[in-house]
């Protein structure tokens, strides 16, 4: 337990690491401990000594609960070869990004495989499947449907040229297809891509809307959910390979994302598990913000949203927040490690967050995708090797694991430009109240005090807010715009008497950043404490919070929940809680 209460941050200790190993109850279960120096414990240590053990409902831990976020990647997942991974940075995006390759990179690329194929790599990672199906995918949807200049490359053509021969010699019959589905960009004369149907009923399906998706077409709602309940949830059979072949599977992902998903593929991918394990429980509260973060977490900055979750419960407004442990590309922190490394339950139930939500001393909650989402969560490793985000990486961001009595609202983040329409869409569809999408920092929820800088990048800015809310109390409509009223604001922090601060560096520190959040909460003012306050009372205002239509009243209630210990009360009640709750 003491490396629960003494989380370490290898980052900022003075003293230099050593590894011991604690061996728990489980004889079988070693925990890595590490041993540093006790400066960067002190703040997290102040604020949990209030709590005993035995009051937070804590038990001897038999995982890990280690400090950064790399270290929460399944040690399980193989690892992806690097030479085409960073090939598939360049050529599995969308028409205007694509970087195409270079001579020698694709000889460099192509070689990669063929050796991999022959089993001749030594020192390198062999190419999986899934990176097969996205990289040769990439290169068919390039050649059939992109513009000109993000189509292959001479040099790209003369790399294929001279391997291809060699590569249709030895690659499976369903990468052939995918990287010449109908015998026109090869210039071989094979028959494999035009007379391949899979393997099995789930594959004939998915390769049928493959030849649309590899065309640089677009698939129907129910064409889309029919193929994703089909081959999920990925199952890995023994000796590693899966129910369906990896490579179909990436190739139908990066492929829909390359093409630029259609409002109803989004909506497919969006809607298609909401009934995985039964109807969402519908929890006795007046209001309720599900969050929706990047799964994939924060690599840099501090991310706040899960103490702001604390700080708006205390004045009625619950908040559910969902996410993973670990999810690429990024593999950045996340909620689910936070939570986890403070102790709390990272395996709720969406009705024992239901339990957690109706708390009068807790009102907020975490569930993870594993819980709630399963046949998702199977695709994490896939995804790795896919590298590029796919459509899921934008609908699983807006889901409703847990209804609510009162009004709803969702909160989403982004980064790239085109995807707020989108993310609004999916939320109108889900017929809530108020939506919101924000461009926070790393393309997270977490709005800046910082003024934004005069050499900052195109695009929308940092601190970017666009929603939607609703103008009465009735139920927002399924008819667009009779009952919403749509708004977008850049946020400017220093309009409403924030100091501009840099944002604190965590740098995949997991106890750094749980550092910074409670020290905030404990009331510690500072640039974590500004960002919590700003992020709690302008998105209670933004989504037409009751007692939030003046921003000022807003911000004051955000902090006189911290100030007066609430807010931090409430976390710690959670810990504990979570702990012990039953459905």
């Amino acid at each position: 337990m003491k490396a629960l209460l003494y989380p370490v941050d290898p980052l900022i200790s003075p003293l230099p690491i050593t590894t011991k190993t604690r061996v728990f109850s489980n004889p079988q279960i070693r925990i890595p401990i590490k041993r540093v120096g006790k400066r960067c414990c002190i703040a997290i240590k102040a604020v949990l000594d209030s709590a005993s053990i035995e009051e937070l409902g804590h038990q001897e831990p038999d995982i890990k609960n280690p400090a950064l976020s790399t270290s929460y990647r399944n040690s399980e997942f193989p690892k992806p070869n690097q030479t085409v991974l960073d090939a598939q940075t360049k050529v599995c995006t969308g028409p205007t990004q694509t970087k195409p390759l270079n001579e020698e990179q694709a000889l460099k690329v192509l070689d990669t495989i063929l050796r991999s194929a022959k089993g001749g790599l030594k020192d390198e990672e062999p190419v999986s499947k899934a990176q097969l199906g996205a990289f040769f995918t990439a290169m068919t949807i390039r050649a059939n449907a992109f513009p000109e200049p993000t189509q292959w490359s001479e040099g790209e053509r003369r790399a294929m040229d001279h391997y291809w021969p060699q590569l249709i010699r030895v690659l499976p019959k369903d990468v052939i297809f995918i990287a010449d589905p109908e015998d026109s960009i090869m210039g071989i004369g094979s028959s494999i891509g035009p007379k391949f149907v899979g393997n099995s009923t789930a594959e004939m399906r998915l390769v049928g809307a493959l030849r649309e998706v590899l065309a640089g077409g677009h698939l129907g709602y129910e064409e889309v959910q029919g193929v994703l309940k089909d081959i999920l949830p990925l199952k890995v059979e023994e000796m590693g390979s899966s129910s369906v072949s990896e490579s179909l599977l990436s190739a139908f992902m990066i492929g829909q994302r390359m093409n630029r998903e259609t409002d109803r593929e989004l909506k497919a991918y969006c809607l298609a598990f909401d009934d995985e394990l039964g109807p969402a429980p519908v929890a006795d509260v007046n209001s309720l913000t599900h969050y929706g973060e990047p799964y994939d977490g924060n690599t840099r900055y501090f991310r706040s949203t899960l103490f702001v979750a604390a700080v708006r419960s205390c004045y009625g407004e619950s908040c559910l927040l969902h996410g993973v442990d670990w999810m690429p590309p990024k593999g950045g922190i996340t909620e689910e490690q936070m939570v986890m490394f403070m102790g709390a339950n990272t395996h709720l139930t969406p009705s024992q967050a239901k339990i957690l939500l109706e708390d009068d001393e807790v009102g907020f909650a975490y569930v993870s995708q594993r819980e709630a989402r399963p046949s998702l969560y199977s695709l994490i490793g896939l995804r790795e090797h896919i590298k590029k985000r796919p459509p899921l990486a934008t609908a699983e961001k807006v889901q409703q694991i847990v209804r609510a009595r009162g009004k709803e609202a969702i909160v989403a983040g982004f980064y790239h430009g085109g995807y707020e329409e989108p993310l609004l869409m999916l939320m109108r569809r889900r017929g809530v109240h108020a939506g919101l999408v924000v461009k926070g920092e790393e393309g997270a929820l977490s709005m800046t005090t910082r003024l934004r800088s005069a050499n900052a990048s195109k695009g929308l800015p940092v601190n970017y807010c666009s929603g939607f809310r609703s103008v009465n109390l009735a139920p927002a409509c399924a008819v667009d715009g009779v009952s919403r009223e749509s708004f977008n604001i850049e946020v400017n922090a220093s309009d409403y008497g924030f100091a501009s601060t840099d944002t604190p560096r965590t740098d995949r520190s997991v106890a750094r950043n749980i550092e910074l959040g409670l020290a905030a909460l404990r009331g510690d003012k500072g640039p974590a404490y500004d960002r919590i306050v700003l992020n709690a009372g302008m998105v209670d205002h933004l989504l037409g919070s009751d007692g939030a239509q003046d921003i000022s009243a807003a911000f004051d209630r955000a902090r006189e929940a911290i100030d007066s210990g609430k807010a931090l009360r409430r976390l710690l009640n959670y810990i504990k809680i979570s702990n012990k709750v039953i459905s």
